[in-house]
């Protein structure tokens, strides 16, 4: 395997992560290595603490798939830390350009997802009914504030985390809804490394347990769930659309006015539609070439 298209990966599912709206799984999915990542994260159990005691740290870390879990979280982590800060000046000086990019990766990894389904019956059309149904809702939700204490950082982790590697659920977005992005946000700009490491801790747990339950779903009901996973993109289409009417702005940690609460509108004699288009139509061409990537990694 090569590491080091893996950790390139994860700088993609990094920046991805980062936009409220877009989810780092669906990255992982059209690049690729969703399955392995899920085989990997569901090695970490309680058996393998007898694997270490009996054979070593060598066949632990071979047993996890070590090396590719390392290379994917470190592309990550960089990615986070290197590119929260440009992708939030992005949001604030030209939103609707970054939104128009990913409303376009977004659809064109609904159709890349819907490809991979088998056959489409029953199931799999109320699955994806379903799914969107679901990921619209939440993105329609209005989002709430809550105190920023450890132990609801720790849960909003857990939380984040199970969104962050489903396909059309973004964990940054979950993170908005409970009113904990900004806060999360600032940690990472200062490096606030006990709300980090409380956060981090979360996201562990919540993985472990969740990745469980992803890959039953893959390997029992597979096209089902690529349905479902379709219709979670598809309804979260609603989030990143590119023109939004600020109903209610908020302070954020920095003492800056930012929009809180949106509402979805037609780009009425929009100066950037034509830019917003080409932006679009980049963010699906992205998905092409993440696609042909993909095969040449296997």
């Amino acid at each position: 395997m090569n590491y080091f298209a893996v950790f390139l990966k994860g700088i993609a599912m990094g920046a991805a992560d980062v936009v409220p709206g877009v989810s780092g799984g669906t990255i992982a999915f059209i690049t690729g290595i969703y399955t392995t990542l899920l085989q990997s994260i569901t090695r970490v159990r309680p058996s393998l603490l007898g694997l270490l005691k009996e054979q070593g740290v060598a066949a632990a870390w071979r047993h996890i798939n070590g090396n590719f879990l390392l290379a994917l979280g470190s592309g990550i982590l960089m990615s986070i830390l290197s590119l929260a800060k440009l992708i939030h000046y992005l949001l604030a000086v030209g939103p609707e350009y970054l939104w128009s990019f990913f409303f376009g990766l977004i659809l064109a990894s609904c159709w890349y997802i819907g490809r991979q389904i088998p056959h489409w019956r029953a199931p799999q059309l109320l699955a994806v009914v379903m799914g969107a149904v679901i990921a619209a809702g939440v993105s329609l939700a209005t989002p709430t504030e809550v105190a920023a204490t450890l132990p609801v950082v720790f849960v909003a982790g857990s939380i984040a985390i199970c969104a962050m590697i489903l396909p059309g659920i973004s964990g940054s977005f979950m993170l908005l809804l409970m009113g904990l992005y900004g806060p999360v946000m600032a940690a990472v700009s200062t490096l606030d490394l006990t709300f980090l490491g409380t956060l981090a801790a979360g996201a562990v747990l919540g993985l472990l347990l969740f990745s469980h339950l992803l890959q039953w779903l893959l390997h029992h009901y597979h096209a089902t769930f690529l349905a479902l996973l379709t219709g979670f993109m598809a309804g979260s289409l609603v989030k990143v659309w590119p023109w939004k009417e600020t109903l209610l702005t908020r302070v954020n940690s920095h003492g800056a006015e930012v929009p809180f609460i949106q509402q979805n509108v037609l780009p009425v004699a929009d100066i950037h539609l034509f830019a917003a288009v080409l932006l679009a139509g980049l963010g699906v061409v992205s998905v092409l070439i993440l696609e042909k990537w993909a095969v040449k990694s296997h």
